[in-house]
């Protein structure tokens, strides 16, 4: 078998029925699918079901233990040669495995890139904004436009060949940047990566601003655990974050001093953001969606990224013990 497709699933039973009729319809059709639910109040057993006559497809039920120990939970029971992980609110264009199939050459992991699709609410189109444009992320998340700093596969959609997933060991106990860890990994081990264009997924991401900014900010949380693991890998884009969330704050404070001055550069960016998020999506409400996107994407990763140096490089605690009522229960 060429590729086994493993999805963890956590309480997402509609997204896991929208991904899997997506899995119906690929051009490439040498695959399995192992979905792995993690301990879900909303198991997604049912939706698998309508599935197990058209898909070569495989559930399982454990306890949770986060998506990194899921993933390795279904690779140990996966038959491909190929391991593609998968979020479960990701949706698969009908060519996508032949693109992966066409886009590879000797390489050893890949990644691919992630766009909102044109039926997601223009809150949805708002956040995926804020995650892929070169104004907030830098462009790192993969695409074909200027990056800030090297792609490294993330776990929405990323793929490695069975016996180098075996070799390392799979994801760590991390909870969150635990697919970067991975991707760090692979390439200290000697194995080669590359990111994929035209092997893009559609990723609907969280659905609310307040989900939205928990995940940024466990996000820049992770990013001081990493540097931890992987000296020397924090690069500028990823303090920049932080540095406009210090800003922002800044120019708030002094504006009463300075008659308001000290806002034009937040207008100015939100303006920025307004245009080309508007063009981008042919939306002038998604375009102003995307400025308070914008800074929740970028000030809740940046406070997270400040708790996380304050306790870990400040108070000196371990990755575990510091953050053990957020993650570690």
């Amino acid at each position: 078998m060429r590729y086994s497709i493993i999805v963890p699933v956590f309480n997402r039973p509609d997204e896991v029925d929208e991904l899997l009729e997506s899995l119906c319809h690929q051009d490439v059709k040498d695959f399995e699918v192992i979905i792995v639910e993690d301990g879900s109040e909303k198991p997604c057993k049912d939706v698998c079901d309508k599935y197990a006559n058209i898909l070569d497809l495989h559930y399982y039920f454990k306890e949770n233990s986060g998506p990194g120990q899921s993933r390795n939970y279904g690779a140990e029971r996966a038959n491909g040669e190929w391991l593609i992980v998968l979020d479960s609110d990701v949706v698969l264009p009908k060519d996508y495995l032949r693109n992966v199939e066409s886009g590879m050459r000797n390489e050893d992991a890949f990644g691919g890139p992630d766009a909102s699709h044109p039926s997601f609410t223009p809150i949805q189109k708002a956040i995926s904004y804020s995650m892929t444009s070169f104004f907030t992320t830098g462009g790192i998340r993969g695409g074909k436009g200027k990056k800030l700093d090297k792609f490294f596969p993330r776990s929405y959609n990323m793929g490695i060949r069975r016996e180098v997933y075996q070799e390392l060991g799979g994801f760590t106990k991390m909870r969150f940047g635990e697919d970067i860890d991975f991707s760090y990994r692979i390439i200290e081990a000697g194995y080669k990566t590359a990111l994929i264009p035209e092997a893009w997924v559609w990723h609907k991401r969280r659905t609310d601003f307040r989900k939205f900014f928990r995940q940024v900010y466990n996000s820049g949380i992770a990013r001081i655990n990493l540097e931890k693991r992987h000296p020397g890998t924090m690069k500028l884009v990823h303090l920049l974050p932080t540095v406009f969330t210090v800003g922002v704050l800044g120019c708030l404070l002094l504006a009463p001093f300075c008659y308001g001055l000290t806002l034009l550069p937040l207008m100015l960016y939100c303006l920025l953001i307004l245009a080309d998020s508007s063009r981008q999506n042919s939306s002038l409400w998604v375009g102003l969606l995307s400025i308070p996107a914008a800074f929740t994407q970028l000030m809740g990763y940046g406070f997270g990224f400040i708790e996380s140096w304050w306790k870990r490089c400040v108070l000196k605690q371990d990755e575990f013990t510091a953050f053990e009522k957020n993650f570690y229960k």
